[in-house]
């Protein structure tokens, strides 16, 4: 349920809310890199209902024009009943470039997640995939996640940094 919310947030981590517009027009000129780096981190607490095992991303790492297939493997503690939510933030270095909530339960519904509301307690893993926008600025993005369930008690949290201003590298193994 929530990779559904976390896949449609890298497409909309990339641009302008609502528009699906790139967020600079002179981007379009720049040569687009791909992405050196990504990390995440769980930021909840370990009695929050939901803690989040992994997040994989193929390709690793994301590049822009490409579809995006992320995995998210995680345990529910609880029950998690409609009404969850979660308030995501974007930002591009210090700048808020996107703030929304997201209804967790419907996001499942709409992207035809593997797991749906309820959630039953134990281990999960949804695999979920967007299309990337080929237009994604050069820049340092960071995605801020913070769930709550539908008694607003804290869920997750989660902090996602991609950083697309790299200069491709060459892996040889």
């Amino acid at each position: 349920m929530l990779v559904a919310g976390l896949a449609v947030t890298f497409a909309f981590a990339f641009t302008t809310p609502g528009q699906q517009q790139p967020l600079d027009a002179d981007s379009l000129s720049a040569p687009i890199h791909i992405a050196t780096s990504w990390t995440w981190d769980d930021c909840g607490l370990s009695t929050d209902p939901v803690r989040i095992n992994s997040i994989n991303v193929s390709p690793d790492p994301p590049v822009p024009g490409q579809d995006l297939t992320v995995t998210v493997s995680g345990t529910a503690e609880e029950v998690i009943e409609e009404g969850a939510y979660a308030d995501v933030t974007v930002k591009l270095g210090l700048i808020k470039i996107l703030q929304k909530e997201f209804d967790v339960c419907e996001e499942a519904r709409n992207a035809n997640a593997s797991i749906q509301c309820p959630v039953q307690p134990g281990p999960h893993t949804v695999t979920q995939t967007v299309a990337l926008p080929k237009e994604i600025p050069k820049a340092k993005f960071i995605v801020d996640v913070a769930g709550y369930t539908a008694n607003d008690d804290d869920m997750l949290c989660l902090k996602l940094t991609v950083n697309f201003m790299q200069k491709p590298f060459l892996r040889i193994w």
